[in-house]
Order: C-alpha cells, then structure tokens, then sequence
C-alpha cells in the first residue's frame, strides 16, 4: 500500500511534526531482520534501545521493529509499551530516519510504559543521532 501525497499544511510551521502518512514506514515480521539488526549499530537510552542497520539495497523505504519480552510486564503493559513505541518512531523516523535503513526498537522494563512522552521523543532523536555518526 502506497502512502498518500501529502497536501501544503499539514505539517506545522516548525515542520517538526510529519502527517499521519508521509513515509512508508514498513514493519519488520521475520526473526531474520530482527538478527540482522542485532549486529548493526545501536543505541540504549533510557526509556528504549535501539538498533539500526543499513541494507544498502537501494530502497526508498523504512523499516522498523518493535520487541518487548515478558521482563517489560504482563500483556497489558507489554502492549502499552509497544502502541507508545510504534507512535514514538511513526513521528520521528519520517524527518530523522535514513531511507533503507531498519530500526528496531526494543522496550525496558517499568521504562518505556511510564516514561514521559515527551522525553521518549527526546531520546529517539538522540538515539537517531548517535547510530548515524
């Protein structure tokens, strides 16, 4: 599925925030592409880790991951730690992310469910910034 155009307007005047579908942001399902990006580059911060690889493919999409072990919590915590992280890269990867590139970000426990949301965003751009020195 192809994302739509996205119309003059939609991102604010700091162009910080992106549309609600502006990138194809595809989600990584085999446990191959999780290996992978294990031994690329990575990231910890406080609220996730991240891990990231260049598939030097010549693709124009993003890829990304999302993993929370049973340490994070029961089901209901795992997926409250998962939704803020799936919303977490579906704002930031579109203007920080690298095209052909993966991202797979894993969650922490008692961390990523309760952290502020503002200071998860935070720690994606800096993360981000790291893995691409």
């Amino acid at each position: 599925m192809k994302p739509s155009e996205a119309t003059s307007g939609t991102q604010g005047k700091a162009g910080e925030t992106p549309p609600a579908v502006s990138v194809c942001l595809h989600v990584l399902k085999k446990r191959a592409d999780f290996l992978a990006c294990n031994k690329g580059p990575y990231r910890g911060v406080k609220g996730f880790v991240l891990q990231a690889r260049d598939r030097k493919d010549g693709t124009d999409d993003i890829r990304v991951g999302f993993t929370c072990s049973k340490k994070v919590g029961n089901a209901v915590k795992r997926n409250r730690a998962k939704r803020r992280l799936r919303e977490v890269a579906r704002l930031t990867l579109p203007t920080k992310g690298r095209t052909g590139w993966d991202y797979v970000l894993i969650g922490k426990r008692q961390v990523t469910a309760t952290r502020d949301f503002q200071d998860m965003l935070a720690d994606m751009k800096y993360a981000l910034k790291k893995v691409h020195e």
